[in-house]
């Protein structure tokens, strides 16, 4: 073997990643709830990549692409052999031991039979699956044989982990870094402890957990009472205020369901008065079966903010319940009980007087101890902050501090775990050794974040599921009518306990079981460091250090990470914060420094603060950037993961990354979100990440400017062989049209600086956004897509071009404001306006939404220019001609049509032709229950049989049957 190192200068990454097994088995990850990582039941956190996706990611910009030397370099590793064996070997050590590309068309195939098949997963989710100590080793040479030294990898935007997990797992050195300090203290209990103490800690963690759970449930135990014959699981209350006319307790429920099960119905029943005589505070009953009215159960007391009395039948308006709860006169009635009987089944009862009085006790001592736990910090009296964008109203409705996101004995419940923990401490300390201890009492202290999250007045019960929904069910902090409490005593703290043993001893057994040891003393190394602070700053690596600098940052103003993390901050800075301080030395998380592009950090500036919070994003994530330039060797690669659909979020990151020194080589995008419904309403979400490849960009030549004209040329080109080339790995629709994003900015940044024909107001030249360049790529493709959806070159005008593109794109009548413009732009450059004054668009909040073909009835003025017309001879508009056929076949049946079409000789009219080929293949054919999800489709397909035989009618999208794609995952372990 030769002394010399393979050459870095080309990396698989550059060359291949299997886009498909990945996008298919980050799906498939992500399928199940039930099945997800460990890494997502330690605790809470937002926008969590697939492991599966970050392994093939890491590895893959790491590795050197397949070269004859590098396999006379390792002549005995049949691995290395050829490039088919190399890549097999990087899915293998992704994890992915079968062929999810057949498993996955076997599964499709299924579903369209509308038949059952055995599993055609014939082995676990790739996460599960482990490489063993003979390939990482290999792993390792190759790599220090790649770059002289085993490799670091470096996330400076960690949040929840799956970079750093997926890098330490393999028994690289690896580096993670978060500004928020909730998200540091999951990269340290989540991947640091479990990677270099492994299932050693489970023992203490058993211990002191049972040890800590049994001292609160000691404390709460006369909080929470339950029957001899029951253990009470959950209680269910509803916001009350007094009625305005009578004084009487009005509980704002806005339904009574408890259970919804055909034959197992069980709901509430108000019970206003006994014996005749009008009760002050209304008692409540659960009635089941035949006994449910099933109209008053429905229909409930709150229904859009008001209220109906049900003592005068009078309306409660929404403006007096905000009064009451904003001057605290807000109440919460509790309405049910959950529990479980000695044979384990859900039952439910109304409350007793023994609940009752529980609760007062829980009040009177909440009272008792908060001035002095207030005095002794244990208490979250932080103010929300004003700076919002999760405002869902529980301002309006007296929720102003942290503390008022918690009902009273939720209170209790949390403060007697923190003062509990505190007292925990030291005796940890004393018994075991330093690093060991903290190790112990930062797993122990997660627990509170579970608690918090299923237990608060967000926190709410799923009647369908018949369990508790988390407060993070969505992400924000709506208000809720009811919500749900845990049994605090007895259940709360247990589960949580058993949550987080159960999550380590899984993320222990992911970190044990790779690179299982040959032999005791040689364990597999690992290195975890992990640092809370601004990206920006990685003043603890050297210039010129890391090989490979791999993030998931922030996508733009998709999730609020700060405001949301206040929620649990607040609290665990009394917990966590005394285990480790450096992480929580705020009052709350710190938004001035967070790279996201948060307009209500800017809400004073009116109509310029969505300008400036891009700017802010952009300035913050060429700061990031230009720090991973300066770690990054010369010869290391960046690579960027990022999921966002809106054209600005784009352009933002690609201008950051240009200026931060940095050529995007390659893209790939890869499905790594959940499953779309076929459900229309979630037909035109975008589900893949694209993973931008980016290298250090040499001096730049200064001989010349370079403009855009001079490019535009090759972004044209590198958007049609995207186009064509990701189509092929399976990719439609919003994520087809994100796929050449990556591609339009590698040709820009390859010339960068690249300028505008178009000068700056000032008159001076200004450098190109990249959004030009990506308006460019969009129009290139919507050409191409045109001529695909007609089945040959086709020209139209830009009205018919916008409908036909947009049910391509979005397979769907509605999608975004800026989707829409957008497109109208790339398609004869029209503008919305335009688009609703041709009735072809609807404009609603932040959305649009492609108009049926009756509500086209051209009428006055608009006869004869656009829309449905029944009296016109010719149209000067496909789409229109398409539409007012439609119109009456569907208002006058088959026949009419038939006589409207020989009456304007439509029928042999080329561009009527083509437009209908085309609607039929941009509309999607999918039926539920045997009804068309688009009346559209229908129409079209009946015309096309009866009338147009020429016309191909496509495949009929199959219809779900009675299982999904979870019942084809092996189950866990």
């Amino acid at each position: 073997m030769t002394t010399d190192l393979i050459s870095p200068k080309r990396l698989l990454i550059e060359e291949w990643l299997p886009v498909r097994e990945l996008g298919i088995e980050s799906r498939r990850e992500r399928a199940a709830a039930s099945a997800l990582p460990p890494l997502s039941f330690l605790h809470v956190w937002w926008a969590r990549r697939p492991l599966v996706a970050s392994a093939g990611v890491v590895l893959s910009g790491l590795l050197p692409a397949w070269s004859p030397q590098l396999a006379e370099e390792f002549p005995d590793a049949p691995q290395l052999a050829d490039v088919e064996a190399y890549r097999k070997w990087l899915l293998h050590l992704c994890g992915i031991w079968g062929d999810p590309i057949g498993a996955r068309a076997a599964y499709d195939q299924a579903v369209q039979d509308g038949v059952r098949i055995p599993n055609p997963y014939t082995y676990r989710q790739a996460f599960r699956n482990h490489a063993d100590r003979k390939n990482i080793d290999l792993l390792h040479q190759v790599l220090e044989r790649t770059w002289g030294v085993l490799p670091a990898v470096v996330d400076p935007t960690a949040g929840g982990g799956s970079i750093p997990f997926t890098a330490a797992r393999m028994g690289l050195p690896s580096y993670a870094n978060d500004l928020n300090g909730v998200a540091s203290s999951i990269l340290r209990a989540g991947v640091k402890i479990p990677a270099e103490h492994g299932a050693t800690l489970i023992p203490h963690l058993e211990q002191w957990g049972k040890v800590l759970v049994g001292r609160v449930k000691h404390r709460l135990a006369p909080y929470f009472p339950s029957g001899s014959d029951e253990r009470v699981t959950t209680y269910l209350f509803a916001h009350s205020v007094a009625c305005p006319r009578t004084g009487r307790t009005v509980p704002l429920v806005t339904d009574w369901w408890l259970r919804k099960e055909k034959g197992k119905e069980v709901a509430v029943r108000m019970v206003p008065k006994v014996d005749g005589i009008d009760l002050r505070e209304p008692r409540f009953e659960v009635v089941r079966g035949s006994s449910v009215d099933f109209e008053a159960t429905t229909k409930g007391i709150a229904s859009r903010g008001s209220a109906v009395s049900p003592y005068d039948d009078l309306v409660i308006s929404g403006d007096y319940i905000k009064a009451e709860a904003q001057a605290g006169r807000m109440g919460q009635v509790l309405y049910a009980v959950a529990t479980r009987g000695p044979d384990g089944k859900r039952e439910f009862r109304a409350p007793t007087d023994a609940d009752l009085n529980a609760l007062h006790e829980a009040e009177k001592a909440l009272e008792k101890f908060r001035p002095e736990w207030e005095a002794q910090g244990m208490f979250p009296v932080e103010p929300i902050d004003e700076i919002s964008n999760y405002d869902r109203g529980h301002r309006l409705y007296g929720i102003n501090t942290w503390a008022d996101m918690f009902s009273s004995r939720q209170l209790l419940t949390h403060v007697v775990f923190a003062e509990e923990f505190r007292r925990l401490m030291p005796e940890v300390r004393e018994k075991l050794d330093t690093e060991t201890a903290t190790a112990v009492l930062v797993e122990l202290a997660l627990m509170q974040g579970t608690a918090l999250n299923y237990n608060a007045r967000s926190s709410s019960w799923d009647v369908s599921r018949q369990k508790m929904r988390s407060v993070f069910d969505k992400h924000n902090f709506a208000f809720k009518w009811t919500f749900a409490e845990s049994e605090g005593a007895d259940s709360l703290y247990a589960w949580c306990l058993y949550q987080l043993t159960d999550a380590y001893k899984k993320l222990a057994h992911l970190f044990g079981d790779t690179g299982l040891q040959i032999a005791p003393e040689q364990p597999l190394p690992r290195s975890v460091t992990v640092t809370q602070g601004n990206g920006a700053d990685l003043s603890h690596l050297s210039d010129g250090s890391v090989a490979h600098v791999c993030m998931d940052p922030p996508y733009y103003d998709n999730v609020m990470y700060a405001e949301l993390a206040d929620f649990f901050y607040v609290w665990e800075k009394r917990t966590l914060g005394r285990v480790l301080p450096e992480y929580f030395s705020d009052e709350v998380t710190d938004k001035e420094n967070e790279a996201v592009a948060n307009p209500a950090r800017f809400a004073a500036f009116g109509r310029k603060k969505k300008q400036l919070a891009d700017a802010d994003y952009e300035a913050k994530m060429t700061a990031v950037f230009a720090e991973c330039r300066r770690v990054l060797r010369d010869d290391g690669v960046l690579t960027v993961m990022f999921t966002h659909k809106r054209a600005e979020a784009w352009d933002t990151l690609g201008m950051a990354l240009l200026e931060a020194g940095f050529t995007i080589e390659t893209s790939w995008p890869v499905n790594t979100e959940s499953e779309n419904s076929l459900h229309i309403a979630n037909l035109n979400s975008a589900a893949s990440t694209i993973m931008l490849v980016c290298r250090k960009r040499a001096a730049a030549d200064v001989s010349g400017q370079v403009f855009f004209e001079d490019v535009e040329s090759e972004v044209r080109q590198a958007a049609r062989d995207a186009l064509v080339r990701f189509e092929r790995s399976g990719l439609s629709g919003v994520d087809l049209m994100l796929s050449t994003y990556g591609p339009a900015m590698s040709v820009i940044s390859g010339y960068w600086p690249v300028h505008s024909s178009q000068a700056s107001e000032d008159g001076s030249v200004r450098l190109l956004r990249p959004e030009e360049a990506l308006s460019t790529a969009r129009s290139e493709v919507s050409r191409l897509q045109l001529n695909r959806i007609v089945g040959h070159t086709a020209q139209f005008e830009p009205y018919t071009d916008f409908t036909l593109l947009a049910w391509h794109t979005f397979r769907a009548p509605e999608f975004g404001f800026d989707d829409a413009r957008r497109l109208a732009l790339s398609t004869g450059g029209l503008d919305v306006d335009q688009l609703v004054r041709a009735k072809i668009i609807e404009k609603k909040a932040g959305t649009v939404r492609l108009r049926e073909p009756k509500e086209r009835i051209a009428r006055g003025s608009s006869a004869g220019k656009f829309g449905v017309d029944l009296g016109a001879e010719q149209f000067d508009h496909p789409i229109d001609a398409v539409h007012t056929v439609c119109y009456i076949a569907d208002m006058d049946g088959l026949t009419a049509a038939k006589a409207f079409l020989d009456r304007t000789g439509l029928a042999k009219d080329r561009g009527f032709r083509d437009c209908f080929q085309g609607l039929v293949n941009a509309v999607p054919r999918a039926r539920v229950k045997g009804d068309w999800i688009v009346p559209l489709a229908g129409t079209l397909d009946r015309l096309a049989t009866t009338y147009l035989p020429d016309v191909v009618l496509p495949e009929l999208l199959a219809e779900r049957r009675t299982f999904v794609q979870g019942d084809f995952y092996p189950e866990a372990g």
